[in-house]
Parts: structure tokens; sequence; C-alpha cells
């Protein structure tokens, strides 16, 4: 078989189709403002008309009138042409090839198709040689191609200004459904707590949730609670969890053992009783009718997350456990701090992106250890970098019997520290803790946190 060449496929353009939206412009210079945010001078093949719409970019930029006379000037001040009378006879050339005004949008979004064949193209052609080359790994190249065609997706599907009027109507409809409906005054999924639901208005769309403590504090088993009690709720809704720390078989363990209320380590030795047992398979029923997905791949990066995600139709939420575990790779590698900081704002958009919650686990410095209030606060976030910054949400547990064993009245007891709520107020939600289940459950009241 012949080896495959796409080296010399032509690229995509239509050169009338050029000439008639700079034409346009040069005739009517208002038409520029309807084209400024829809295309750039990389939408245009041709070199000289790339040139020709930068420079006209730069005028509409700066004020300046845009006629054959300036523009060319300009033109050629940026050698976009040789002389002055060669930019004057292309100009004109290009200004009576002008169509009507209601129709260069529509001229601007067919320039914007052949653009986006062209990048494909382009992409494919790196792809093929970084294939061919025999000196990528697999992974890599996988992690490249798709980044590579999403950022097209991304750069295709930007959204520009919008009228805020079906805004305001659809807020109205809520509000007007929230006070005939007070059972419907949630705008996220449902954590499967209820106070700490009210708090924080719900697992909410496009949020990054932070859930940070130090370690044994139970912050997994927490994160767990909160997917499987969402995959129960909304049973419409698929659960992406990406495990760094713990295989697939070690959280489903953790997942039986909380819902079916067995003892985690009767669970490992199979030491189960009839009434166990019973709970066992019911537990087991309700997870596998459930929309629960694990993916226990070690050291995965935010974008090979973000690509697995993108298969998954109806993705209702994201838990990541944990940060401190998710790779980076590029110029930030190696240093820390750099690289949570990439990783928390790859994280932010990704939320964006899909528009569903992110929640993501990460550990606390040992500053709580040495004070006397152990209570974490948010400079405790260990490598932070901008995480405190880029997330909607910072949720701390803190369980003073971890730090005074003799204080057994206190062993079931565990604060949920609100510490950031971008939507909301910050506070401490009661909760309780069973560590035997590995499982939290609601104590139906809160306090105002006396720390602000």
């Amino acid at each position: 078989m012949a080896e495959l060449d796409i080296s010399n496929i032509d690229l995509p353009y239509n050169t009338d189709a050029e000439q008639m939206v700079l034409g346009s412009a040069i005739a009517d210079p208002e038409l520029v403002a309807k084209i400024i945010d829809k295309l750039t001078p990389e939408h245009f093949h041709i070199k000289a008309h790339s040139g020709i719409y930068s420079v006209m970019q730069q005028m509409f930029v700066s004020g300046e009138d845009i006629n054959i006379i300036s523009l060319g000037e300009r033109c050629v001040r940026q050698q976009v042409f040789a002389s002055p009378e060669e930019a004057k006879e292309y100009l004109y050339k290009l200004s009576v090839m002008a169509v009507e005004s209601s129709s260069i949008e529509s001229y601007a979004q067919y320039l914007d198709e052949k653009f986006v064949m062209r990048q494909l193209i382009n992409v494919s052609r790196d792809i093929f040689e970084k294939a061919t080359s025999g000196t990528e790994e697999p992974g890599s190249l996988l992690e490249y191609a798709e980044k590579r065609i999403l950022d097209i997706r991304s750069t295709a599907e930007t959204s520009g200004l919008m009228n805020i009027n079906p805004t305001v109507i659809d807020l109205l409809k809520h509000l007007i459904d929230i006070n005939q409906h007070p059972e419907n005054n949630q705008i996220g999924l449902s954590t499967g707590f209820r106070v700490l639901d009210k708090v924080i208005y719900g697992l909410m769309p496009s949020s990054l949730i932070l859930i940070a403590a130090r370690p044994g504090m139970g912050k997994t088993s927490f994160a767990m609670n909160m997917a499987v009690n969402a995959a129960r709720l909304h049973r419409d809704k698929k659960i992406a969890i990406f495990s760094l720390e713990m295989s697939r078989s070690q959280l489903v363990e953790r997942m039986l053992s909380s819902e079916g209320r067995i003892n985690a380590d009767k669970l490992k030795t199979g030491d189960i009783d009839q009434s166990q047992w019973r709970g066992l398979y019911e537990a087991a029923e309700m997870l596998m009718s459930s929309e629960i997905y694990v993916d226990d791949t070690a050291g995965i990066t935010v974008g090979e997350m973000k690509a697995k995600l993108r298969r998954i139709n109806n993705v209702g939420l994201v838990v990541i456990d944990y940060i401190g575990l998710v790779t980076v790779k590029g110029k930030n590698s190696g240093n820390r701090v750099a690289e949570v900081t990439e990783i928390t704002r790859n994280m932010k958009v990704m939320a964006k992106e899909m528009n569903v919650p992110v929640i993501a686990l990460s550990q606390l410095s040992r500053g709580p250890d040495n004070r006397e209030d152990k209570r974490p606060l948010l400079s405790d976030l260990r490598d932070s970098g901008s995480a405190e910054q880029d997330a909607d949400v910072v949720l701390f547990l803190y369980r003073d019997h971890y730090y005074h064993k003799e204080k057994t009245d206190l062993i079931n007891s565990c604060e949920c520290i609100v510490a950031k709520n971008r939507h909301g107020k910050c506070c401490t939600v009661q909760m309780r803790w069973e560590g035997e289940f590995t499982r939290f459950t609601s104590v139906e009241e809160h306090h105002e946190d006396p720390r602000g």
C-alpha cells in the first residue's frame, strides 16, 4: 500500500468571499463593527487580505476614519503593499465588490467555516507528522491531539455580548417558581446534606468546589458521600469520579460500606451476618442503578480528564481526588506552586466550559497542627497557588476528636467549615461522622463562623 501523503493537500478558502467582506467594510466602514468580533486576520487566507484586515482592526480600535486613502497609507507603512499606487488600485478594486450590508455577516460566517477547516487540516498534518516520526509516546500524542482539536472547538464556540433580556426572564421565572414552591429553592445538584445545600445552594453548575482537610479527617469519604447522594437524587445525571489515590475497587468498597452501613473492616474480611448481607445487596443494587463512572488512572492531567468527560453525555458532577496527584506537563512542570495554579485554573475552566460542578480535594499544610485552634484557615491550603482565588466554594473538614482523643463525646462530631462561598455566606455546618462506615450525615443545625 502506498504511503499516505497529506503534505500537498490544498487549504480551503474563497478569494471572492474574502474580497467581498473587505470591500464591503471599505465601502461602508460602519460594517467593521459587525465583523470585528467574528473575524481575525487569520480568517483571511490570502496574505494581502490578512494584512488589510489587520490594519482595519487597528484603525477601528483607534477611532480613525477608514477609507481608501487612509487605509492605503497605513497598509503601505506596514508593508502590505509596495507603493501607494498599488494600494489605491487594489483597495478600489475591493470597494466595487461590496455586497449589501445585510449580507456581510453571512459572508463572515462563511469565512469562519473555511478558517475552521484550514485549522483542522493543519492540526491533522501536525498530528500525522508526530505520529509517523516514531519519537512520540502514544499517551502524549493523544493528549496533544485532543487538546489541539478542543482548542479549535473552544475558539469556534466563543460567545459574544448578549442582550440580558432572556436572562432576566429566566431569573424571574425561577423566582416565581421558588416563591410558589419553596422546596425547589436550589440551583445546583443536592449534596445530600440539607443544611449544607441551603448554605451553598447545592453544587452549582460551572462551580469549582474545593474540599480540604488534614489527613485522616475524611475528605475522600465526604466527597464520595456527596457523589453517591447526587447520583441517587439526580438519576438523570452521570457522576464522574477521577480517583488518583485509590483504586476503583477500593472506592466502590467504601461506597458499599457507607451505603450499606457495614463496618469497613468486616467488608474486607467478609465477616458479614445475614442482616448485613441484606443491607449490602440493597446498597449494591442502588449503586448499580446509578450513573456513577470511576477513572483510577494515575498521574492524569486536567486535559486528559476533559477529553474523557467529553465522551460521556449528560455529566452532572465531576469529583477529583485529589489535586496533589494531578500531573502537569510543560513549562510549569517541577514548580509545584505554579503547577497547582495551572491545575486549579484548568479545573475552573473545565467546570465553566462543561457547565458542571467540579469537586476537587486538597491537602492542607501543617499550619493547623501548630496553632492552639486547629481549625483550618484559607492560608493553610498547601502549595495553593491560585486555588483560593479560582474556587467558588472552599469547604474545610475539622474533627476535634482527631486532636483531643480524650473528648469521647466528640468522637462522631465534625464541622464542615464553609470558608469561602462566592454565592452566599460563610458559616460552619455541623456534621456527624460515622467512621466505621466512612459516612457523614447531617446534624440539623448550623451556626455562623465566629471568625467571619
